[in-house]
């Protein structure tokens, strides 16, 4: 094949996360949420998990060389558009992690990550700190559901009138957006995004769906698919919004607990299709 007939290169993302064993969140949601996306998804491993519907049942921390080494294999050779980060589950780990976005010149999305969808700790309390002071400070936009918001802040938000005070408080650590998560209210599932004077409300209906494992990594992919497409960060999270709805809408059961979403929902390649 010549040069010219092959087809050019799709925007890259790469994500900085842990590998979900049983393939609904982490390393594993980021990638085929970037496939749905239409761009090329690289990884850089921070952590494996043992976990399925029902948890996690154990967690192992890569070492901090081969976290930076899988970065700079990718970044110096392939390049990146976007760049997106899960679970980070120590401050050497997360101060590692800020270190080398903060030298790489593209978006990123921090997805705080804290406690998985079944309630198990994947961050040291140790760690928070950096969270805030590190990695916050280099974000594009970030992510944090509402109890990443208590832990991270202390701010408890309990309706929607709560979220633009977690979001000052949020802001106040760098990010330049943050989208505050409600899913954990009631109603409607609704998101704010504000970079402390802009300010979005994302409404979505709630589906009466159990099986939503992996939604916040799916939706940081999402918004990082989108910046490294060129969108701005309002319509970037936007359409993931509304990728994140769908593949919640499509979430199928697997195991005895909380299965996934669909991330193929569009395509009917799921197993809710």
């Amino acid at each position: 094949m010549s040069a010219s007939s092959r087809a050019s290169a799709p925007p890259r993302v790469l994500t900085v996360a842990g590998s979900d064993s049983g393939g609904g969140a982490g390393i594993q949601a980021d990638l085929k949420t970037m496939l749905a996306l239409g761009v090329h998804g690289m990884s850089v491993l921070t952590a494996v998990t043992a976990q399925n519907s029902l948890g996690v049942q154990g967690a192992w921390e890569l070492p901090v060389e081969a976290v930076r080494a899988q970065y700079r294999s990718v970044v110096d050779d392939i390049g990146v558009d976007a760049v997106k980060t899960g679970m980070l589950s120590s401050a050497e780990l997360v101060e590692t992690v800020a270190e080398l976005i903060g030298g790489t010149a593209v978006p990123s999305v921090v997805d705080p990550v804290g406690v998985s969808k079944h309630g198990d700790s994947l961050l040291a309390a140790s760690a928070l700190d950096s969270v805030r002071t590190k990695l916050l400070p280099v974000a594009t936009v970030a992510t944090p559901n509402l109890d990443e918001v208590a832990q991270l802040t202390g701010v408890e938000v309990e309706s929607e009138d709560g979220m633009r005070r977690a979001a000052a408080a949020v802001l106040a650590y760098g990010p330049t957006w943050v989208l505050i998560k409600g899913g954990h209210l009631g109603g409607d599932a609704v998101d704010f995004l504000t970079d402390g004077s802009e300010e979005h409300w994302l409404r979505a209906p709630r589906f009466d769906n159990r099986h939503t494992h992996g939604t916040g990594c799916t939706l940081a992919s999402a918004i990082a698919s989108g910046l490294a497409k060129g969108q701005a960060v309002p319509a970037a999270v936007a359409a993931a919004k509304e990728y994140v709805t769908g593949a919640i809408a499509g979430g199928f059961a697997l195991g005895g607990g909380i299965g996934p979403v669909d991330h193929g929902w569009r395509f009917g390649a799921g197993g809710g299709a």
